[in-house]
């Protein structure tokens, strides 16, 4: 029987209101792009117009890491259904459902950089060629616009899916047929509008640009990574500027990413301290930890063309031990699974 969720974390701590509010409010800078450049503000001139577009383009991929915190459904002050309802409104937008994202994520959770992990496919499955993966990671990068719903979906259309339960194969049936739904009405208005031109620029080249950012953030935080142990096998950065700080609270400080493998139940705001114990509490372990984005995706870049993989593919010798095969929730603690050590043989990182 699969690990279930226990109860033995400390409750989160209450977050300020103010903080709540200022976060709220940035969630909707990327309607405010939107809205701005479909209405040629404060200029159609592209000298304006390219800039406002990357801005945009930033904002929507920071609306993946509000999507993120929504399928954990640890939005601060929100509710589980507000968490799902914002979450499906989020997923209509990006091509991707809810349900089939969440259900993916639990997984890439549990069982990081393992075969099993759906969200890293192909980079965590073995039985992809070297040279498919050479080939992939690159139309992954630049056309994560497609690649990122083709990956996400592959949980739920694949003959070997772990989704069994009816329940959840209905809700995501459904989740689908709504998308299509509102793409098939806007794209028809838009085509018999004639409105090509300024869908393109509000939306289209934006959402292309934050499909880039997105992609490769995944690559930066996870591409070359071998071990199994989410603290090792996930590049974590802590630090910077005011202005990487400003990057990282825009995006629920996903960048924070070792502890959040561990403690996919932790609130964003208690992250950077769980990494600080664990650098402080084992100072014999190279914990890779960046103080800049810049610095962990140098790390990465050779993994682009060398070696465009995790775990197995990025020179794990052997799995570990797990308790269960398929898991369909988020753990607190994600070692409820591994049985032993998190890495039977010595793998080491990227």
């Amino acid at each position: 029987m699969a690990p279930t969720s226990s109860s033995t974390e400390t409750p989160p701590r209450r977050i300020p209101v103010r903080q709540v509010v200022l976060r709220n409010l940035a969630n909707f800078l990327p309607i405010v792009g939107i809205v701005l450049l479909a209405l040629g503000i404060p200029s159609v001139e592209w000298a304006v117009r390219i800039p406002m577009m990357l801005l945009t383009g930033y904002l929507l991929f920071t609306l993946t890491s509000l999507f993120h915190e929504t399928a954990h459904q640890t939005l601060p002050a929100l509710p589980k259904w507000a968490n799902v309802l914002v979450g499906r409104v989020i997923g209509t937008g990006l091509l991707a459902p809810y349900s089939v994202y969440r259900q993916s994520h639990i997984r890439h959770h549990a069982y990081l950089n393992r075969p099993n992990d759906w969200e890293l496919w192909p980079y965590s499955d073995p039985k992809t060629s070297l040279w498919f993966r050479r080939v992939f990671v690159w139309l992954d990068l630049l056309f994560g616009i497609v690649t990122a719903p083709y990956v996400y979906g592959r949980i739920y259309f694949h003959r070997d899916s772990p989704i069994k339960q009816p329940e959840i194969r209905w809700t995501i049936f459904y989740e689908y047929l709504f998308m299509f739904a509102f793409w098939g009405s806007l794209l028809t208005w838009v085509t018999l509008g004639g409105h090509w031109p300024t869908f393109l620029i509000c939306w289209g080249i934006p959402h292309w640009f934050a499909g880039i950012l997105q992609n490769g953030r995944k690559m930066t935080e996870h591409l070359g990574m071998s071990s199994f142990d989410p603290l090792q096998g996930t590049r974590t950065v802590v630090g910077g500027n005011a202005l990487a700080r400003m990057f990282s609270w825009l995006n629920y400080d996903i960048f924070v990413h070792g502890p959040h493998h561990r403690f996919p139940l932790l609130t964003h705001d208690r992250l950077e301290n769980r990494i600080k114990e664990h650098v402080e509490g084992h100072p014999e372990r190279a914990y890779p930890v960046y103080p800049s984005y810049f610095q962990a995706f140098c790390a990465m870049a050779p993994c682009m063309v060398a070696k465009p993989g995790v775990g197995l593919n990025a020179g794990a010798t052997k799995l570990n031990n797990v308790a269960a095969s398929d898991v369909t929730e988020f753990l607190e603690d994600e070692k409820q699974i591994v049985v032993g050590d998190w890495d039977k043989a010595d793998s080491g990182t990227a």
